[in-house]
């Protein structure tokens, strides 16, 4: 009964950050599963398990995810579908590719591309609406397929989603507000999360006792972050990606290095 408990904690934990930072959350997730556990005197999960269990985590955290800020307005459908179906072509290509190169290598390349997007997050941002209009929302369409098609093939060889970068890219390069890009993002990666959960559902990846109190926890904590996101000064919301956004660079770098 004590690992239930403890996954969903730790599914709440996440689907409060995924809510209010609109991403998937698997950074934060895999490395709970993986290293809380143990610490806490329980035995240790699979790779395996760990992978299963956190893309239930995203599954779970989009879907609530999209609602949540949608109710808001700050999703805009035309970005989620150009973006989304560009990240999720991009990431077969990648996966199809990685046979062909080092893992090390790339490893340290999307660890390099994670570091600059926090420090893009980080750095003193124009100052925006408070409430962006998604509906007078304009943008590039050519940087928005650059920018998906990008981090899709990278993120692809290297096993990676790669959401949490597309944030601080929609919103220096593509030039979206933040609170749109934080909204769209979970709709953007959707897709691709989709894929993945039907995946390792169909060749039974999925340990679905330890998935139900992740599934009991994620939807309601994710509602939670959402709301609390459009309180939170755009400011403070994008320090805090940053931040989480450095912690995850550095933790894939060093994997890089150590394996």
């Amino acid at each position: 009964m004590g690992i239930y408990l403890l996954i969903a904690l730790l599914g709440t934990i996440c689907g409060f950050f995924s809510g209010l930072l609109g991403i998937g959350g698997g950074i934060i997730m895999a490395p709970l599963l993986l290293y809380v556990p143990p610490l806490l005197g329980f035995e240790s999960l699979s790779m395996h398990t760990v992978a299963g269990l956190t893309i239930v985590q995203g599954l779970g955290a989009c879907i609530s995810g999209v609602i949540v800020h949608k109710r808001f307005n700050t999703v805009s459908g035309q970005l989620a579908l150009w973006m989304g179906a560009t990240i999720f072509i991009a990431a077969l290509i990648g996966g199809a590719g990685s046979e062909y190169a080092s893992q090390h290598v790339l490893l340290l390349i999307f660890g390099m591309l994670a570091l600059l997007a926090a420090i893009l997050m980080l750095k003193p941002s124009v100052k925006e609406k408070k409430t962006p209009v998604v509906s007078e929302l304009s943008f590039s369409l050519w940087r928005a397929v650059l920018t998906a098609g990008s981090v899709g093939v990278l993120g692809g060889m290297v096993g990676q989603g790669g959401s949490f970068i597309l944030i601080p890219l929609m919103t220096s390069f593509v030039r979206i507000p933040t609170r749109i890009a934080i909204g769209s993002n979970l709709a953007i990666v959707l897709l691709s999360t989709t894929a993945g959960f039907l995946g390792k559902t169909v060749t039974g990846q999925i340990e679905w006792l330890l998935a139900i109190p992740i599934v009991l926890t994620v939807v309601p904590a994710t509602q939670i972050g959402g709301v609390l996101s459009h309180r939170v000064p755009v400011v403070k919301l994008q320090k805090i990606l940053g931040v989480l956004i450095a912690l995850a660079a550095v933790h894939i770098m060093i994997s890089a290095f150590w394996g």
